[in-house]
């Protein structure tokens, strides 16, 4: 009876993975034959798991049902779900903290001594910053999610930068994490092109709209594609600097929602980075404390050149050497 319980939980730790599985490679897994195999899966069936039938392929699967099955982790797994919950609860999602310390209890109730001593021993050496600034209603970022997925028109009350609220109707296609903030890339209906809404400022309407077939989407790699947007053409001035100083040295200090790093060679890059006053633009690359160069535009150099005389002509005349 042990044998074939530990058998059962086996097989439906298998089957959780998300591949269909044919009857011999779940019997060769389990070092049974085919027909322990279809016995198996009958229990599972009568325990209250949908386990679907590929017709013809002879292919399992577990698919959604009305109860959520108890999920089977290997340590790493354990693990890494408990870490990540710890995250969560320190999150940019509102609402998700306390309902991810609820599922972490749980999580850590059941975990064996051996995985709980290295959950606890990283959670007791770690402090975590707070993020501050907005946070997204979990309940718009499902909405929005499904709207992406099922490929539906998506309307909503939408608070931009500047000005006030707006209603936008939108072809949504993906949803981007920047660590700090969501961002949805969409197709913009009124506007006939591509746009970037910040999460925490949008509200969707319901219901939503008519299904919509997908559009090419703007770039391949949507996380740069966002990073410029919210980083640089959104400004008034598109300052692009050279620093002289290794890409990964100066991703240190800018994120890529301040500015868009790329690697010259192995001691440079190019930072493009964009404000509505150049003065801010040139304090902000200064303060880093790398040497530097403008390149662009033509005002933010002239603006440059003026603040260094000024500056330069503030300071005391240099005493004589000795």
């Amino acid at each position: 009876m042990l044998e074939t319980s530990a058998r059962l939980l086996r097989l439906l730790s298998l089957l959780q993975t998300p591949r269909e599985w044919t009857g011999t490679d779940l019997a060769e897994r389990l070092g049974v034959n085919v027909r322990t195999v279809r016995r198996d899966i009958e229990k599972l069936r009568t325990l209250g798991y949908p386990v679907h039938a590929t017709p013809g392929a002879a292919g399992y699967l577990l698919g959604a049902g009305a109860k959520l099955p108890p999920l089977l982790l290997d340590d790493d797994e354990a693990v890494a779900v408990a870490v990540g919950l710890r995250t969560a609860a320190s999150g940019t999602i509102a609402g998700i903290e306390e309902t991810s310390l609820r599922a972490l209890a749980k999580l850590e109730q059941v975990l064996p001594a051996r995985l709980r001593h290295r959950v606890n021993t990283l959670q007791s050496v770690t402090v975590t910053v707070p993020s501050g600034g907005p946070v997204v209603d979990p309940d718009v970022l499902t909405a929005v999610a499904a709207a992406c997925r099922a490929h539906e028109q998506l309307r909503f009350d939408y608070a931009g930068r500047e000005g006030g609220p707006s209603v936008r109707r939108t072809e949504p296609h993906r949803l981007v994490h920047t660590g700090r903030r969501w961002y949805l890339v969409a197709w913009d209906l009124d506007r006939g092109d591509w746009r970037t809404f910040r999460v925490d400022r949008l509200r969707p309407r319901v219901p939503t709209g008519p299904r919509f077939t997908p559009r090419r989407p703007p770039d391949t790699d949507l996380a740069g594609y966002t990073a410029r947007g919210v980083s640089t053409e959104v400004y008034r001035y598109q300052g692009r600097f050279t620093l002289h100083v290794p890409v990964h040295v100066a991703a240190e200090k800018i994120p890529p929602t301040i500015g868009v790093l790329e690697a010259v060679d192995e001691h440079s890059c190019t930072l493009r980075a964009g404000s509505n006053s150049l003065d801010e633009l040139a304090l902000y690359v200064g303060l880093f404390g790398y040497r530097f160069e403008v390149h662009e535009p033509p005002e933010l150099v002239r603006r440059i050149r003026s603040l260094t005389a000024l500056l330069a002509g503030s300071l005391p005349p240099s005493p004589p050497p000795s």
